[in-house]
């Protein structure tokens, strides 16, 4: 192990990781500002690159590495379900019945889906046909096991994942069928959310039975906006998205675990709804976004909602110096880290390009970074 070049707190701090998260999602201020990678990453070639950076072997020391500076850690069970598909291509099939090829992007590759199961389903009786995804294909006596693993040396925050209905929904359908479903055929589009969120009620309350007390959040998704705005008008949001994330959630808080729900994109006009469906946290923050305004998501909602996020991968990871990288984790913590509520990461993976030296000054500040308690957003 190389000398450490990203610096820990110069005084060892009391509180645990678990315990710095919680006091975080409790609205409170901590030590400093916790840490996480929630739908995040290096991607490989990025990984190889800060490899090099830090003198360590391979990318799976990078992982390791950067782990030990995360309060927040993912846990999955172990599939035990029937053999998916795979070929010699690459190609593999995973639990819905949806194929993915890789496609190249120079360096490395991204998993493509190169089949939609539903696509040709004309209505609601043709799901039957379909091969869905049973709750008893994990494993989840393997949780315990893997929770003491992550908890040697200090107690984590522990989130499950993956809760994503719409995007379950358009993997098995295709993307335009389903929007154009959304249309002209909405009774089928509802019932495959249905199921899609009947599958993850199953999991996750097998999942949490499982787990008892040890897990803190539950991870859910759906990508709703793009650069410039939501995929689709509020309105169709809040009749054929909302109630399906609102009766996954309260099962989730039956259980006593923050929801924390990811999209991309510029999704300000729907985050009082997502309040009032029962999400926590808001993850992703991609402030590049048109109207996504860091000053404005806390002084309106910070109140009523934590986040997690922020630093961008688009512009400031890839493109900036290191003096801008830190500035952006300064003002994200200056701006969201105020009274707490506020757990610090990239807004999604960091991409093959991205400077090494970038990503280590994003973790470095992060935890050298004084807490704002006598900021107050203007």
């Amino acid at each position: 192990m190389p000398t450490p070049a990203i610096r820990l707190p110069e005084r060892p701090s009391a509180l645990s990781p678990r315990e710095r998260v919680s006091l975080a999602l409790q609205h409170r201020e901590t030590d400093h500002v916790p840490l996480a990678m929630v739908c995040s990453g290096v991607n490989p070639p990025a990984a190889r690159n800060l490899a090099r950076h830090l003198g360590l072997a391979d990318e799976a020391a990078v992982i390791a590495y950067l782990n030990q500076f995360l309060d927040l850690h993912a846990v999955y069970p172990d599939y035990i379900g029937p053999a998916l598909g795979a070929t010699r291509e690459g190609a593999s099939e995973d639990i819905w019945g949806v194929w993915r090829a890789p496609h190249s992007y120079g360096p490395g590759a991204y998993a493509e889906i190169c089949h939609y199961p539903l696509a040709q389903v004309k209505d609601i009786a043709d799901l039957d046909r379909h091969r869905w995804p049973s709750a008893d294909w994990w494993d989840y006596a393997s949780l315990p096991d893997k929770i003491a693993s992550l908890n040697q040396e200090h107690e984590h925050a522990i989130h499950l994942a993956n809760g994503n209905i719409f995007e379950s929904a358009w993997y098995m359908r295709g993307f335009e069928r389903v929007f154009l479903d959304l249309v002209d055929n909405p009774e089928l589009a509802w019932e495959i959310m249905r199921r899609v969120t009947d599958y993850y009620i199953a999991f996750f309350t097998r999942a949490l039975q499982a787990a008892g007390d040890q897990v803190d959040l539950v991870f859910t998704a759906d990508d709703i906006a793009g650069q410039r705005d939501l995929l689709m008008s509020l309105e169709m949001w809040e009749q054929h998205l909302q109630p399906h994330h609102r009766r996954l959630n309260q099962c989730l808080h039956d259980f006593g675990v923050k929801v924390m729900y990811h999209s991309d994109g510029a999704v300000m006009k729907a985050v009082p709804g997502l309040i009032a469906v029962g999400v926590d946290v808001l993850q992703a923050l991609q402030f590049s976004a048109e109207g996504m305004d860091p000053v404005a998501m806390k002084r309106n909602y910070g109140d009523r909602l934590s986040f997690q996020g922020g630093i961008s991968v688009q512009t400031t990871l890839p493109f900036g110096t290191v003096e801008q990288v830190r500035e952006e984790v300064r003002a994200r913590i200056r701006v969201l880290a105020r009274d707490g509520g506020y757990i610090l990461g990239p807004s999604h993976a960091i991409q093959a390009g991205t400077p090494p030296e970038n990503i280590v000054a994003m973790f470095d500040e992060a935890l050298t970074c004084p807490m704002p308690s006598s900021y107050r957003v203007s």
